[in-house]
Order: C-alpha cells, then sequence, then structure tokens
C-alpha cells in the first residue's frame, strides 16, 4: 500500500506518553508495529505490558487540506463504535478517546484488536457455502445496525452544512461539497465530466430520496477488508463475524446505501439483498450513492500526496465506472 501525507506516526516516546495518558504512568508498552493498509490515518498493534493488545488510531493533522466530509472523523468512528455495539454490532471496543489534542496536535484513539481475518484475505479461497453464509450474517448485523435512528440526517459530529432535517437536503449538501472539493482541489482531471455537470445529472433524481424518512446509521465502507471473521465450533455454518471496523465515513440517512460499499465493484450476492425490493426508485437512488462513492475515490488521492502509475490507472478505471454510472442518470 502506498504511503499517504495524511499519516501522522508517532515516536516511541510518543507512544509512551500516550499510553501513559491513557491508562495511567505505570503502564508501558509491551510491544509495537505499524499496521499496513489504509491511506487515511495511521495505525499500530500495541501490546501493552499487562498483555492487553489494542489498536491505535491516529488521525491526520488538523491543518491539512482534506475533503469537506473529512473532519473529525475519528470522533465519528468512535461514536459509531459505541452506538454499533448497544445494539449489538461486533466492532472494536472504545477503550480509550482522546481528543484534546495536547499530546500530538490531533486525535488518537485506542481500540480493542478485533480477532480473526479480515474478509477480504479469505473470500478467494472459501467455498460458495461458506461466503454465502458469511453474507447472511453481514446482512443480518447490518439490518440491526440500521436501527439506530439518528436526530438528523448527513455527517455528524461536525457541524455541517450536511446536517439537514431531510435526506434530499443532507445528500445534497454532501454531493456539492464533494463536487466544491473537486474544483479546489484542482482533482477533476480523472472525472469523465466537470463537477457542476455531474452534480445537475445527480439533482435531476433528486426527488427518489424523499422516500427516506428515517435517518438510519448507515457504515459506508463495508467493503470486504473491513468486515473482519473467524472460523470457530460455536458457529454453526463455521465462520461468524468478528468486527466491522473503519467506521469513520458513517452518516445518517438511506440504508440502502450500505448496499455501495457491501457490493464494491461486484453485482449483489442474493444474501444481501434478502428482504430488498429492487424498485425503479431504489435502483435510482443505488446509482446515485454508487456515484457518490466513485466520486470520492477517484478525487481523494488529490489529499494524500501520492501519485504513481497505478494511480494513474485506477483514476482511469474509476472514470470509466462513473461515466457508466453517469449514463444511467
Amino acid at each position: 500500500m502506498r504511503d499517504s501525507v495524511t499519516k501522522r506516526r508517532v515516536s516511541e516516546a510518543e507512544l509512551a506518553r500516550l499510553v501513559s495518558s491513557a491508562f495511567g504512568p505505570s503502564a508501558s508498552v509491551a510491544g509495537w508495529r505499524e499496521l499496513a493498509g489504509g491511506t487515511y490515518n495511521a495505525a499500530y498493534a500495541v501490546t501493552l505490558d499487562d498483555g492487553r493488545e489494542l489498536v491505535l488510531k491516529v488521525a491526520p493533522p488538523p491543518h491539512l487540506e482534506l475533503l469537506t466530509h473529512e473532519v473529525d472523523l475519528m470522533r465519528t468512528e468512535v461514536d459509531f463504535y459505541r452506538r454499533a455495539a448497544a445494539v449489538g454490532v461486533p466492532v472494536p471496543e472504545v477503550v480509550y478517546a482522546g481528543f484534546e489534542r495536547d499530546l500530538l496536535g490531533t486525535d488518537f484513539a485506542f481500540f480493542s484488536l478485533v480477532p480473526g481475518t479480515d474478509l477480504r484475505s479469505l473470500v478467494d479461497s472459501l467455498p460458495p457455502a461458506e461466503i454465502a453464509a458469511l453474507r447472511g450474517q453481514v446482512a443480518g448485523l447490518t439490518a440491526r445496525l440500521h436501527t439506530i435512528t439518528g436526530s438528523g440526517y448527513g455527517y455528524p459530529l461536525r457541524g455541517s452544512r450536511s446536517w439537514q432535517s431531510s435526506w434530499r437536503g443532507a445528500f445534497g449538501a454532501m454531493v456539492d461539497d464533494l463536487m466544491a472539493d473537486a474544483e479546489r482541489l484542482s482533482a477533476a482531471k480523472p472525472l469523465p465530466a466537470p463537477p457542476e455537470r455531474i452534480a445537475a445529472l445527480m439533482r435531476r433524481h433528486a426527488s427518489c430520496l424523499d422516500e427516506v424518512t428515517r435517518p438510519a446509521l448507515v457504515h459506508f465502507d463495508l467493503w470486504d477488508g473491513n468486515v473482519f471473521v473467524e472460523r470457530g465450533p460455536q458457529s454453526p455454518d463455521g465462520w461468524r463475524i468478528t468486527g466491522f471496523i473503519d467506521g469513520e465515513r458513517a452518516f445518517y440517512g438511506d440504508p440502502i446505501a450500505e448496499l455501495v460499499s457491501l457490493t464494491l465493484f461486484r453485482e449483489p450476492e442474493p444474501e444481501l439483498l434478502a428482504g430488498i425490493e429492487l424498485t425503479e426508485s431504489v435502483s435510482r437512488r443505488l446509482n446515485l450513492y454508487t456515484t457518490y462513492l466513485y466520486v470520492i475515490m477517484a478525487i481523494e488521492g488529490a489529499t494524500r500526496g501520492w501519485y504513481d502509475e497505478d494511480r494513474v490507472k485506477f483514476e482511469s478505471w474509476l472514470a470509466e465506472r462513473i461515466d457508466a454510472q453517469l449514463a444511467l442518470l
């Protein structure tokens, strides 16, 4: 995985100060290592001297130029885990959250280490029946997650203009912010159409968003890499979900939007569509959310500080996907 300028790495001395602040002056580090993957936060596996195995995540420095919705994401992640855990969805435990910004100049948090392996690493090696069973478990847990209702729609905990009283208003503001990001960051190059044209095409179908009348909590980053599983005799299917991780992109809105990341770059499996009727309106909403996520993925490289041949190829490939989505609008 390429490096990213958003990763605020810590030294051994800084880690010792974080552990002391979180767990008391007698706590110390028995071992630690940086975790690979991810292009936003710095993350470390940390073992304390009392044997506890934790994950430390450090947010990017606040002064960096990021996407508009990438504000206080770690605070969203902490809030997401607490709310999800309260309804029985397996997520990391928030062990300590440091939001004073007095030690590193940015937010950090310690989470429990989720056991198991990410589904992405296993999906090509498991028999279809076991994958289907896991997809069914994911569907059941996301349905439970979506029972959580917010006090408004949009991105929480940041007082942004996307926090509104209707889903149409919130999602419209989310789209407008994203297209403004593309212009502001001069990141429109990988897009197949000017940002204002993409926004106009998406606004043509805003009326279908009025069907969403309850702000459900949506993870919106539940691709297979963020779903952890482990094999165990306690599960009748041989596998169980041990945790949904990286809840920092969560928002309150249409639970149908969850399908976009759950089925990223592939057709949805029957297990994930259980109980969902793909009406014309639902399909149109999914197209809007897919377009939104693809544009995020296409322009975020401008904030990460990396551009290599692989990134250019990926953006070109994404532009084709976005163009296909726009043809449906």
